[in-house]
């Protein structure tokens, strides 16, 4: 059986992340691999009620949300990505648990080292073998998603500039699991990068 393959992409808001995961798809499936996207929050029914609740319902305390974002990975984690892999998928995710550990770590201050442990227990350890942190600035971000919001896409450009730093603190704390691409630049440039990482790692042939 071929071995699972888990790949995460992470970033801010209107970083581009669901145009790179569609095109890595296209390569793996080519590839011959048997390929599950999904995304974070969302991507099951427990899922998607958790999503609507988190980022369109109303006032939810941060506490709270980080505890909703952590159910979502548990229940995606049991229900989708780990049999999938088990499988012996290919398992791309728009957002994992660096996105719990960035949004409500850091950008809500609730702590960045509380926070992994929460998602780190929920996902029973399951970590990606890559992730593409898809970086651009508070400001590209905003200027790209133009007047439509969702609760978190809505908070002040420091929150966000919060969520970028600790991204990067990551990628820096772990150069061997993460990616780094510059955001602005064009798409396809953005995924040969990706596709080199892959390409050098033993990933894709």
């Amino acid at each position: 059986m071929t071995d699972g393959l888990f790949i995460a992409f992470e970033g801010g808001d209107g970083a581009g992340k669901s145009t790179q995961v569609r095109m890595l798809a296209e390569v793996l499936r080519r590839a011959g691999r048997e390929v599950l996207l999904t995304r974070q929050p969302g991507g099951t029914p427990l899922g998607g009620q958790l999503r609507d609740m988190v980022l369109h319902g109303g006032h939810v305390a941060a506490r709270a949300e980080a505890l909703i974002f952590a159910a979502d990975k548990a229940q995606h984690v049991e229900e989708l990505i780990r049999p999938a892999l088990e499988q012996g998928q290919a398992v791309i995710t728009d957002r994992y648990t660096d996105s719990s550990v960035a949004y409500q770590g850091a950008g809500r201050d609730l702590g960045a080292k509380e926070i992994h442990d929460l998602q780190m227990w929920a996902v029973d350890g399951l970590v990606p073998d890559l992730t593409v942190i898809v970086d651009i600035s508070p400001e590209e971000g905003r200027r790209r998603r133009g007047e439509v919001h969702d609760r978190l896409e809505s908070e002040a450009d420091d929150f966000h500039a919060a969520v970028r730093a600790h991204f990067l603190d990551l990628a820096a704390a772990a150069p061997q699991r993460y990616l780094v691409v510059d955001g602005t630049a064009a798409p396809e440039a953005i995924h040969a990068q990706i596709v080199a990482r892959l390409e050098s790692g033993g990933q894709l042939p």
